[in-house]
């Protein structure tokens, strides 16, 4: 079980209420982007409310006074001293982004017990699921926040992060909405300046739009060094919902992939993409340290 120093800590910084239900209102805080998400209900169902109610006060961080807020009070430091208290001691971090269900942190906080995860997460069902998950376990290596992530990186120090995990983000098919995509330029470099010299960043996807997106941002970006070593094929040029038969006419190039990270739990998620014939994209990239 959690020891009881660190659960008292987590409990100060928590919100010990369910988040309240949205009204599709605009977040107080202006956002530094475009978003990578669109807002929902926040309503639990009594499984999952239960769930919240009993473990938010151990597993929940509160980044912001407004708990209906989504990014990161200018009050909060988030430095080697805010993981410490909240992890009550020091060890390499692992963070993922869009944590979904919880089934990768989870499993991976359980099977590592010497490293610390943190999950960020919008949804608050995905949230309560996630502590459902972690409380079964009595996991004192894992915290949650419930934060738009761009916001989160951008407020951590440098050198903070060890491994980020981006596993299946949002593909925003329609053309227009490309630039919704989670990994975008702004956000590899601030994150970039959060990892710790040499950190990993494990990116999944069963899109090949979205891979070829991926490849776009990060295999220019002098940050990040492409660690892959299995070669895939993939059109040069992009496609969006209603015109994906278009991309096996259009010319292809070879880019740098890697092997499936073994450590990622296949996910009833993933075994959808696979059965409808996707391929799935694995891409891990590693800092570059600056001179």
């Amino acid at each position: 079980m959690i020891a009881m120093s660190t659960a008292k800590h987590v409990q100060d910084e928590a919100s010990h209420r369910p988040p309240p239900k949205e009204s599709g209102g605009r977040e107080r805080r202006a956002r530094r982007s475009v978003v990578s998400f669109t807002r929902r209900s926040g309503k639990l169902d009594p499984r999952l409310g239960r769930a919240w109610n009993e473990y938010a006060g151990s597993y929940l961080l509160s980044l912001h006074p407004d708990t209906d807020a989504l990014g990161v009070d200018p009050g909060v430091v988030v430095d080697r001293a805010f993981l410490e208290r909240v992890f009550g001691r020091k060890a390499p971090l692992t963070v993922e982004i869009g944590s979904g269900q919880g089934e990768n942190i989870v499993a991976a906080a359980a099977g590592h017990p010497d490293r610390d995860y943190l999950a960020l997460e919008v949804y608050e069902p995905g949230l309560a699921h996630t502590m459902l998950l972690a409380g079964k376990h009595g996991l004192p290596n894992l915290r949650l926040a419930r934060t738009n992530a761009p916001e989160f990186v951008a407020a951590a120090s440098p050198g903070l992060l060890d491994e980020v995990w981006t596993f299946f983000p949002d593909p925003w098919p329609k053309m227009r909405h490309h630039k919704r995509r989670l990994v975008q330029p702004a956000l590899a470099a601030d994150l970039a300046k959060a990892m710790a010299p040499g950190g990993l960043w494990r990116i999944a996807t069963d899109i090949d739009d979205y891979a070829l997106h991926v490849h776009e941002v990060l295999d220019r970006d002098p940050a990040w060094r492409n660690v892959g070593g299995r070669r895939v094929s993939l059109p040069t040029g992009h496609v969006g919902k209603g015109t994906a038969d278009r991309a096996a006419g259009m010319p292809h190039a070879e880019f740098v992939e890697s092997e499936r990270f073994e450590g990622r739990v296949l996910t009833n998620f993933e075994r959808k993409g696979l059965a409808a014939g996707r391929t799935i994209h694995d891409l891990a990239y590693r800092s570059v340290a600056r001179p």
